[in-house]
């Protein structure tokens, strides 16, 4: 019989773990190890494995004491532990990274090794001889890497085969998965769905919690087992609950699952992919303000779904194209079209405040209609990066987005206009005007930048910023009377009507220098 020493401390570099510091004070002769049937090949369980097992327990003169198999009075259901992550009995801790797969053994136990352990993390029952030595017999079914999905070890999962990308679903996706599940003991409960992969809405409670949080961690394509403990057994229709079953084993293929999104968080504007684009998301979808070019069919969300514009029917069979963030389109169709991958077709369902109640209506669009488009993202184009311009030419592009601001400000799209003039100032951060001339122009078209984004924070209601921002004007230009006027305008409108008087006096004595000069 073989004695297994515990390692040679050796000097750690980090603090060690309570379960290094148990298995360094295991004693010369406390463990020891027969092997009663070889295992296959040379490796063995380590850390973040997880080790399925069957274990007997006896006394020195053979009295069976408990017992995961079923011919010994246990319930067939051979145990399931991550190392590194469960709590378990300091022999076991050390023995069973000794043992390949398929290796039965006899671990032989001192008390301090098995729960007569000072501090041991385990309890034994009040009838068990914890002072006595004993024999614990171990066969080692299987041992993986095993990936954690709860804390407490009630969801793990075993990978078969890798998916592909890197997305996984989650609320409110819809999934499509191949889906078999046994007890622990070997029971078929669900056999592997037939004829068309299990479809379901994920959140919705209509799988498992525990197998629906295992899927949660999956790829497309991905093959796994997921070992769900009782209590993440929650009743649903997949499997209605099941009296008496400790744990079940779920086989699973993700077949294919849809992106869902809930743009608002209420439920009223809904994205479905119908069909993947190229790239990755989200780095390679239209975040910024862009040229899009897309085909959409537009219904109204009645019996018929009566279809009231089809860019390939009413357009010549040509795309529409425009630029996101200048009001072209509805809110709800470009808040949808900016999270696309190009050549990805998406279903939008879209309420009425986001579709065309604030937009303009088509004619034989009724007031107060549900929408729906269905969106094709053919492609888009970059806003022009300003790296390399010359300065003539930045003031030009500063310019081009600064009167798209201001007609969107006309329009009363105050938003979209200061997150226009929002743009320039932060291009501007990497500017260097080379003289007095560019310096000049420079410090003009900044000024008049500042006053448009007071001026919308004026017309948003938001007085006090307005205020901050004409100041970024004032304390350069002290008597720069338009922004002495726009400020004087916020002070009024904040009810500082002495602080709106002193600018107003300010602007009138500069009015009357200019007309006397």
């Amino acid at each position: 019989m073989a004695v297994i020493e515990a390692a040679a401390p050796q000097k750690p570099k980090k603090e060690p773990t309570d379960d290094e510091k148990r298995r360094m004070k295991i004693v010369a002769g406390s463990l020891m190890k027969a092997v009663i049937r070889p295992g296959g090949g040379d490796s063995t369980p380590s850390d973040g494995d997880q080790v399925i097992y069957h274990c007997t327990v006896r006394t020195v003169d053979g009295v069976i004491i408990e017992s995961s198999r079923s011919e010994y009075g246990g319930k067939g259901i051979p145990i399931r532990s991550v190392l590194g992550k469960s709590k378990m009995i300091v022999g076991l801790l050390e023995g069973l990274p000794t043992m390949p797969k398929g290796e039965i053994a006899m671990l032989k136990m001192k008390p301090q090794v098995h729960y007569g352990e000072d501090d041991c993390p385990l309890s034994a029952p009040s009838d068990f001889p914890k002072d006595d030595e004993l024999h614990f017999e171990i066969e080692m079914i299987d041992f993986f890497k095993a990936k954690v999905v709860s804390d407490d070890l009630g969801v793990v999962k075993k990978v078969i085969t890798e998916g592909q990308g890197w997305e996984s679903p989650r609320e409110p996706y819809e999934v499509k998965a191949w889906i078999s599940a046994k007890t622990g003991d070997g029971k078929v409960l669900v056999p592997r769905t037939q004829g068309e992969p299990f479809f379901f809405n994920f959140g919705k409670s209509e799988i498992p919690k525990g197998l629906e949080m295992g899927i949660g961690t999956m790829s497309r394509q991905e093959k796994a087992v997921i070992y769900v403990s009782r209590q993440y057994l929650t009743p649903s229709p997949f499997l209605p609950v099941v009296e008496g079953v400790e744990e079940v084993h779920f086989e699973v293929e993700l077949v294919h699952f849809i992106q869902v999104r809930d743009m608002l968080g209420d439920g009223r504007l809904i994205k479905r992919r119908i069909r993947d684009g190229k790239g990755e998301f989200p780095m390679d979808c239209p975040l910024h303000d862009s040229l899009l070019r897309v085909h959409y069919k537009g219904m109204i969300l009645n019996e018929e779904k009566t279809i009231f514009f089809d860019t390939r029917v009413n357009n010549n069979g040509q795309p529409l194209e425009f630029c996101s963030g200048e009001g072209l389109v509805p809110e709800g169709f470009e808040m949808c079209v900016r999270l696309m991958l190009p050549g990805e077709i998406a279903l939008v369902t879209c309420p009425p405040d986001y579709a065309y109640d604030k937009f303009a209506r088509p004619a034989n669009v009724p007031e107060g209609a549900h929408i729906q488009w269905e969106i094709e993202l053919l492609g888009f184009e970059m806003p022009k990066d300003w790296t390399g311009l010359d300065f003539t030419s930045i003031i030009d592009e500063a310019e081009k987005i600064r009167n798209t601001g201001n007609r969107l400000f006309k329009e009363g799209k105050f938003e979209l206009a200061k997150a226009k003039y929002d743009k320039v100032l932060r291009e501007f951060n990497h500017v260097n005007p080379q003289d007095d001339e560019e310096g000049k122009t420079f410090s003009n078209t900044r000024n008049l930048l500042y006053l448009n984004v007071a001026a919308c924070y004026l017309k948003m209601g938001e007085c006090r910023k307005s205020i901050e921002t004409c100041n970024k004007v004032i304390e350069a230009n002290p008597g720069h009377v338009k922004a002495l006027y726009r400020r004087g305008m916020a002070f009024m409108a904040a009810g500082d009507f002495e602080e709106a008087k002193s600018d107003f006096n300010k602007v009138m004595l500069k009015l009357i220098d200019i007309l006397f000069v």
